[in-house]
């Protein structure tokens, strides 16, 4: 079994202490929910017209205590992420029926524009792998359950924009999470709809951490 590391991780708190990431969080309440990503390595590609999966299984949720659920992305290059929508699937454990969706959120919307080049939003910059930027999006209710299975889905706009967004991940050591990418937007698949195939157990792109806020 992977070792389980909470956020007290120097290491760590000064990666996403830089982003500013944690700015309003007390560092002694911070869980981990899932063993996240571990090395941000980094990766230029081409996202726009693209959704990213990411599943997040009910047997790795480590039993912490809370009633949000947060969820941390990281990119590492570009000026602007223009993201369509954002959501999350519940299914059956190891299931691929959708049972309910849920919408995620950055600044109260869905579908936000992310100024990657602001100091507001991620204070050290230019954005690169020794400066990942890490954004937490607004906490989502209810807590996450043992007893389901999710599925964060990111799409990305068909612009300019996310042609040249480069995300955090993969990691070069995989935790509990992993994904998979498909060209055209996966979020709008509703309750009792199946989700798409192609997970290959890869490290997400994107999603970088599930904490309890």
């Amino acid at each position: 079994m992977k070792t389980f590391y909470k956020f007290a991780t120097s290491a760590l708190i000064t990666c996403i202490l830089a982003a500013g990431a944690l700015a309003q969080t007390p560092l002694t309440t911070l869980s981990n929910l899932t063993e996240g990503e571990g090395t941000i390595t980094g990766t230029g590609s081409v996202w726009n017209g693209y959704s990213e999966l990411v599943l997040i299984p009910g047997a790795s949720l480590l039993g912490v205590k809370s009633a949000t659920t947060s969820f941390y992305i990281g990119f590492t290059g570009g000026t602007t992420a223009d993201i369509g929508n954002m959501v999350l699937y519940k299914t059956a454990r190891s299931g691929n029926t959708i049972l309910s969706v849920s919408k995620v959120k950055f600044g109260g919307v869905s579908n936000p524009s992310i100024n990657l080049a602001s100091t507001a939003v991620c204070p050290v910059q230019p954005v690169s792998v020794a400066n990942p930027c890490i954004i937490r999006l607004d906490p989502v209710k209810p807590a996450l359950s043992t007893l389901n299975d999710y599925y964060l889905v990111l799409f990305f706009t068909n612009d300019g924009n996310n042609s040249h967004v480069n995300a955090a991940g993969p990691s070069t050591l995989q935790g509990a999470l992993s994904g998979w990418y498909i060209q055209g937007d996966e979020t709008r698949i509703k309750a009792k709809g199946t989700l798409p195939g192609g997970n290959n157990d890869q490290p997400p792109y994107f999603l970088l951490y599930v904490t309890n806020q």
